[in-house]
């Protein structure tokens, strides 16, 4: 299956970097090199590209779509949460420009067998990001204990039947394991109330979530990965993250306000006294998103965000 993915808040974005033609810039999330592509159009002979994906697929797409940019492009398959390793191995200190796109890729979404659809009902529980991974989402729904669900489901989910998706779960695998996207789908219908099935969408859109987040880590690479992406920028260099869901969107806001005002002292102090000084800026007081005549053309733009920090030295 070809590795197919249209890239959200595309023109957004690339205003946002601010490229520079003989600039440093990285992708963190490669995927399908929608916004990639759009980068190194931009750059000079002088200019350089970076790529990063854990996802195999994503790297063969990325080096074959790019392959018109030559030497000014390196693709490397890796997690975001290394990039500071990467670049160090390619004799790289400082950046002008970084990119994540937090989103579960069209292809990953649309290819059952990687698991992640609860849309096939065939489909494994797999939800690997990265395949050389060996967990899997159906080690997670077979083996984690029932509190364990029961966090994940509500705090990565945030859905208020969280306890019951779980009794339910673990009551089901005591008959026999649970292995596909089918079984899980109805284990989950029966632990939520037919009234609230009838509204709101797909009644184990959350637990997938949850379940995806909590086997990939991907708020705690997040969370991990921040601030050291902004010291990765050059002065006025720009860090430009697109999120899908409220979790990811708050860290990043977060992460972003305490970037620019890391200040701890009291507000009676007259002067700062805890030394703690300021990254840069805020670009974007609120998140950009998407015009309704692009979510009209890509409905999984919907719920995307467009969160901006400049560095400031």
């Amino acid at each position: 299956m070809e590795f197919k993915h249209k890239s959200v808040l595309l023109e957004e974005t690339i205003a946002q970097l601010n490229i520079k033609p003989d600039g440093i810039y990285v992708d963190g999330t490669l995927g399908g090199a929608g916004h990639a592509f759009h980068v190194c159009e931009r750059l000079s002979e002088k200019g350089r590209f970076i790529g990063i994906d854990q996802d195999e697929a994503a790297i063969e797409t990325g080096r074959e779509r790019l392959k018109p940019f030559g030497d000014k492009v390196t693709i490397v398959r890796s997690n975001y949460v290394n990039m500071p390793n990467v670049l160090k191995e390619l004799g790289i200190e400082h950046v002008d420009g970084i990119l994540l796109d937090l989103g579960v890729s069209s292809y990953q979404l649309d290819n059952a067998e990687r698991g992640f659809t609860y849309r096939e009902e065939d489909a494994p529980l797999d939800m690997r990001m990265d395949q050389r991974q060996a967990m899997t989402a159906k080690d997670i729904v077979n083996e984690y204990s029932e509190q364990e669900l029961y966090r994940i489901i509500r705090d990565y989910g945030e859905d208020k039947f969280a306890k019951n998706i779980a009794k339910h779960i673990v009551r089901q695998r005591q008959i026999a394991p649970i292995e596909t996207a089918g079984q899980l789908n109805d284990i989950i219908r029966a632990a939520i109330p037919a009234k609230v099935r009838a509204v709101g969408g797909h009644p184990a859109k959350r637990t997938y979530q949850a379940i995806r987040i909590e086997l990939n880590k991907e708020l705690e690479v997040l969370k991990q990965s921040l601030d050291q992406m902004i010291d990765l920028l050059n002065d006025e260099g720009r860090l430009c993250i697109i999120t899908f869901h409220s979790l990811e969107d708050r860290i990043v806001k977060s992460s972003f306000k305490k970037n620019e005002n890391p200040c701890t002292c009291p507000t009676s102090f007259p002067v700062c006294m805890c030394g703690n000084v300021s990254k840069g800026r805020v670009i974007t007081r609120k998140p950009i998103i998407p015009t309704e005549e692009e979510i009209e053309e890509n409905k999984r733009a919907k719920s995307s965000k467009l969160r901006v920090f400049e560095r400031k030295k």
